[in-house]
């Protein structure tokens, strides 16, 4: 049975994402993602921007 050539081709494609993240300082250090997170999950919203309406519950 022939192998589907799909599989080698998102291996190749997960590859060059890889690689492309490199090239833009992408790093895979936990850490460093998390104190990235947390400076933009807690950075204030921009002046004038409206503020987000409160999620209703759905009617039961």
């Amino acid at each position: 049975m022939a192998r589907s050539s799909q599989p080698l081709a998102k291996d190749k494609q997960s590859q060059r994402f890889v690689d492309a993240a490199r090239e833009l300082g992408a790093d895979e250090d936990e850490a460093r993602f998390d104190s990235a997170l947390k400076k933009v999950a807690s950075a204030p919203p921009p002046k004038g921007a409206p503020k987000p309406e409160p999620k209703k519950k759905p009617a039961e």
